[in-house]
C-alpha cells in the first residue's frame, strides 16, 4: 500500500492518527456542550442562552451560581455532566498538549506552507532520490537558481535535507502516483530519476509519463542492459555513471593532461567557466540562416562556440565559421560568466 505523503520538515509522524485524535476530542467536546444545552433546556426549562451559559460554567468548573435554582433531577444531571466532563477534558487536554509540545502544530502549518510553495512551481525539476547522484544534482540546481522538488523516502536522507531551508521535498516512494502528484509532476518540465534500482527508475518513468506525457526525463542506470528499457519507458536521456567513470579513468592513462583540463573546465564549483546551450527557437528570427562567422560571437563577447547540434541530431565539434544556424539547431557555448552574459545580451536571451 502507498505510504503517507509528507512535505517539508515533517519527520514521519502519523498525519491521519494525529488529526483523528484531534477530531475525536473536538467531537466529544461539542457533543458534551450539546448534551448540556439540550439537557438544561428540557429538564430545567432554561432558554438557549441560559442553557449554554450553565453548560459552559459546569464543564469549566468555575463555580459560578446557577442562573436558576436547580431541581433534584437538575442536580443529578449536572453531576452526571461534571463526571463525564472529567474524562473528556482530560483526553482533550492530553491530545492538544501532545500536539503543541511535540511541535506537531508547527510542523502541520509548515507542511501546508511547503505544499503551497510546491503548488506554485511551474516547469520545475523533480529529482527522485537523494543519494550520491541526487545530492550532486541538487547542488547544481541550487547553484543555478533552478526550482526543484526532491522525492525521497529514506528518513536519514530526509533529515539531511532538513538542514537546508532551500530544499523542497516530498517524503514518499517516487514510484507512487501520490508522490509524483504531490511534487507537481503535471506542471514539471524535467524529471530526473536517480534511484539506485533500475526497476524503480523504469516504474517511476512509466508513472510520470502517464501523468505528464510532455515531461522530459533524465534517468540514471546502473546496468547497461537497463538502458534500452529506460528509453522504452520514456527516458530521453539515460546516464550510466559507472560507464562514464570507467571511460574517464581509461583516458587518464593515455591523455592525463587533456582529461584533467576537461575536468577542470567542467567543474563549475571550482572554476568560473560555464557552458550554455542556445536553442535556435529562442533566437530572434533575424539570426536564423546566418553563419557563425557573420554572428562573430567570439569577437563580440569573448565566448566560444564549441559545438553545433543540427536539427537531425548530428553533432559538429568546433564548427566552422560558414556553418549556419537553422531551425531546430542548438549552439553549445563556453565562456566565463561575464562572457556568457554578454552573449545572452547579444542574442537577446536575457
Amino acid at each position: 500500500m502507498p505510504g503517507k505523503t509528507t512535505f517539508g520538515v515533517i519527520r514521519g509522524y502519523s498525519v491521519p492518527s494525529t488529526f483523528l485524535n484531534i477530531r475525536m476530542a473536538a467531537v466529544l467536546l461539542l457533543g458534551e456542550i450539546t448534551l448540556g444545552i439540550v439537557g438544561f433546556m428540557f429538564l430545567e426549562d432554561y432558554t438557549l442562552n441560559q442553557a449554554f451559559y450553565m453548560t459552559i460554567i459546569t464543564i469549566a468548573t468555575v463555580g459560578f451560581t446557577e442562573v436558576k435554582p436547580l431541581s433534584e433531577i437538575g442536580h443529578f444531571f449536572t453531576s452526571f455532566l461534571i463526571i463525564i466532563n472529567i474524562g473528556i477534558f482530560t483526553y482533550t487536554l492530553a491530545v492538544f498538549s501532545f500536539y503543541i509540545v511535540q511541535g506537531e502544530i508547527f510542523k502541520s502549518f509548515y507542511s501546508k506552507l511547503i505544499a503551497t510553495q510546491i503548488g506554485k512551481l511551474e516547469n520545475h525539476v523533480i529529482v527522485c532520490g537523494y543519494g550520491r547522484y541526487g545530492r550532486e544534482i541538487v547542488q547544481y540546481l541550487q547553484k543555478h537558481g533552478q526550482s526543484f522538488v526532491v522525492i525521497e523516502k529514506d528518513p536519514q536522507r530526509i533529515q539531511e535535507m532538513q538542514k537546508s531551508t532551500q530544499i523542497l521535498y516530498v517524503q514518499e516512494d517516487a514510484t507512487h502516483d501520490e508522490a509524483l502528484l504531490a511534487a507537481g509532476i503535471r506542471r514539471a518540465g524535467t524529471l530526473v530519476t536517480a534511484l539506485h534500482d533500475d526497476a524503480d527508475n523504469v516504474y517511476t518513468i512509466l508513472t510520470a509519463k502517464q501523468l505528464n506525457p510532455h515531461v522530459r526525463v533524465i534517468s540514471r542506470a546502473t546496468d547497461p542492459r537497463a538502458k534500452k528499457k529506460l528509453e522504452i519507458a520514456g527516458a530521453e536521456h539515460v546516464v550510466l555513471p559507472e560507464l562514464i567513470g570507467g571511460f574517464y579513468m581509461a583516458n587518464l592513462v593515455s591523455r592525463p593532461k587533456a582529461v584533467e583540463f576537461f575536468s577542470f573546465i567542467t567543474n563549475e564549483f571550482a572554476t568560473d567557466i560555464g557552458f550554455e546551450e542556445v536553442q535556435s527557437n529562442l533566437l530572434p528570427p533575424a539570426f536564423l540562416g546566418k553563419s557563425l562567422g557573420e554572428l562573430d560571437i567570439q569577437g563580440k563577447t569573448g565566448a566560444n562556440i564549441i559545438g553545433l547540434v543540427r536539427s537531425n541530431g548530428a553533432n559538429i565539434i568546433n564548427p566552422e565559421p560558414h556553418e549556419q544556424i537553422q531551425p531546430g539547431s542548438s549552439l553549445i557555448i563556453i565562456g566565463s560568466p561575464l562572457q556568457l552574459q554578454r552573449m545572452r545580451e547579444m542574442l537577446v536571451l536575457s
